[in-house]
C-alpha cells in the first residue's frame, strides 16, 4: 500500500510538473513554512466572520483574491463513488462558489483554505507531505483522494495556471484567483 500511494505521488508530480512545463512557470517558488498535518474541522463561527458578507466588511485598499472549490468532475463518475457518499456531492458539483476574501501579506493557498473551510464550515483533511515539503490535501467536505477512481484527488489552481509544488508554498497575491478541484 505504502509503494502505491509513492507511485501515485510521483505519478502526480509527473503529471503538474508537465502541465508546469507546457503552461510556463512565473511565480515564486521559495519554500513556504509546512504546516502540521491535521484536520480543520468546521468551528461555530458565522460563515461571512473574516471573508465577507456584508458592506462593512471589506476595505477597498486591503489585498484580495477569489477562491472557488469544486468536486464537479465527481458528476461524471458517480458510479465510482460509493453509494454512501453520494449526498456529499452538491447537485451542480461546487462546494464553494467564487468567494472573494482578503487576504494576509505573505499568506499561501493551504492557509487560505484552511481559513475559508473553517469559515464555511467545510470538512478539510489534510496531512504533511516530506516528499515535496507541503501539505497535501487529502479531503474536502468528506470527499477524500481515491473516492473517484485510483486516479483522482484533490488539486488547486492559482490564475488558470497549475503549480507545480503544492500549496503551502504558494503565496498568494492580490487579485489572484484561486480554485480547487
Amino acid at each position: 500500500m505504502k509503494n502505491n500511494k509513492i507511485l501515485i505521488y510521483l505519478l502526480i508530480a509527473v503529471v503538474v510538473f508537465s502541465m508546469a512545463f507546457f503552461t510556463g512557470c512565473d511565480k515564486d517558488t521559495a519554500p513556504q513554512p509546512t504546516p502540521i498535518a491535521g484536520t480543520v474541522t468546521p468551528t461555530d463561527a458565522p460563515a461571512d466572520s473574516e471573508s465577507g458578507g456584508g458592506e462593512d466588511s471589506a476595505v477597498e485598499s486591503e489585498p484580495s483574491c477569489t477562491i472557488y472549490i469544486s468536486c464537479a468532475t465527481l458528476l461524471d463518475n458517480m458510479d465510482l463513488l460509493d453509494k454512501d457518499k453520494h449526498e456529499l456531492v452538491p447537485a451542480d458539483g461546487v462546494i464553494l462558489p467564487v468567494t472573494t476574501v482578503t487576504i494576509s501579506e505573505g499568506e499561501d493557498v493551504f492557509s487560505l483554505l484552511q481559513r475559508v473551510c473553517r469559515e464555511n464550515k467545510i470538512h478539510l483533511e489534510f496531512s504533511e507531505d516530506p516528499i515535496y515539503s507541503s501539505a497535501y490535501v487529502e479531503g474536502l467536505n468528506n470527499l477524500y483522494e481515491f473516492d473517484g477512481g485510483e486516479l483522482s484527488g484533490w488539486y488547486y489552481s492559482a490564475n488558470g495556471w497549475f503549480p507545480n509544488y503544492g500549496s503551502s508554498r504558494y503565496v498568494i497575491e492580490d487579485g489572484d484567483v484561486i480554485e480547487w478541484h
